[in-house]
């Protein structure tokens, strides 16, 4: 009896170790999408989201550590079709939680309210998209027929480049970067956020400075009209926005107006957008970046 107690203690104490993660389903037509499987027993949307809720509660309580994951519908049953697996079984949505969480788009949860986490997590995911997307096009580029280089890595290299020298002469304060460029179909966009004190370098995460220099570098290998935008909040001054074209692998700076324009009309309708008080429109500024070495 001695012996099964200790067992027991030992299995609760490793269980507190281990970490959970929750394939979280964010909508409502994801929720409908699941209930065609037998063994997804909720039917009802929002209980459902107070369920998960209490449980991601729960391990807090334990002091255990917990993630969540996006649960895409479409992406489980290709998933489950790819891997031989039965979609109908509690063992295969876990097994996809797993995987998705394996590619790190998840969000730990700390007690915050899920209306809080919800966002944050589709943003992560679509930013994971966006970054898969983007360098699977880089990838598919090739090498140069002229000089045998890899087209997609240069064009990397290129956008590194670039970024380093916007965030060393954008200098000290708050600073919002925004990347877009066209591509067949799709309009990648990408979002960088860092801070920089007189003291030292502009702080970078890893991450997200690899997923925008990827979509900048897709810019750079199609020559697509791409296009980065730079807001500086500092204290006790108006926020302050910056403009640049992409034209063969260099940023040229917008003038003001240009600036205006492109932050004051809405992308999807064309139509102006009201612009906020407090805010200046300001042309682009050199950034000191040496001229590509070649042109592919």
């Amino acid at each position: 009896m001695a012996h099964t107690k200790y067992g027991t203690s030992m299995r609760r104490a490793l269980r507190r170790e281990a970490p959970s993660t929750i394939g979280l389903l964010v909508d409502e037509q994801d929720f409908a999408a699941m209930r065609r499987y037998r063994t997804f027993t909720f039917d009802d949307h929002a209980v459902y989201l107070q369920q998960v809720e209490g449980l991601l509660k729960s391990f807090a309580a334990q002091g255990m550590h917990a993630t969540v994951a996006l649960f895409d519908p479409e992406d489980y049953a290709e998933f489950c079709a790819e891997s031989g697996l039965d979609p109908d079984a509690p063992a295969s949505r876990s097994r996809f939680t797993a995987e998705v969480a394996g590619a790190g788009a998840t969000v730990r949860y700390s007690g915050q309210p899920l209306d809080e986490l919800i966002p944050l997590l589709v943003t992560r995911s679509v930013r994971r998209a966006t970054w898969e997307y983007a360098t699977l096009l880089l990838a598919d580029l090739g090498e140069c027929a002229d000089c045998g280089q890899d087209v997609g890595r240069a064009a990397f290299d290129r956008a590194s480049h670039l970024l380093m020298r916007l965030l060393e002469t954008a200098g000290e304060g708050t600073h919002h970067l925004v990347c877009s460029t066209p591509t067949d179909g799709e309009q990648l966009l990408a979002v960088l956020h860092t801070e920089r004190d007189p003291k030292g370098p502009a702080g970078l995460e890893a991450s997200q400075g690899a997923e925008f220099a990827t979509v900048l570098a897709v810019a750079v290998a199609l020559e697509t009209r791409g296009g980065v935008v730079l807001r500086t909040s500092t204290p006790g001054a108006p926020d302050r926005v910056h403009g640049w074209r992409l034209t063969a692998g260099s940023l040229l700076p917008l003038t003001a107006g240009e600036v205006f324009s492109a932050y004051c009309t809405d992308a999807d309708t064309g139509e102006p957008i009201a612009p906020e008080s407090g805010v200046e429109y300001r042309a682009g500024f050199d950034i000191g970046a040496d001229a590509p070495e070649a042109h592919h």
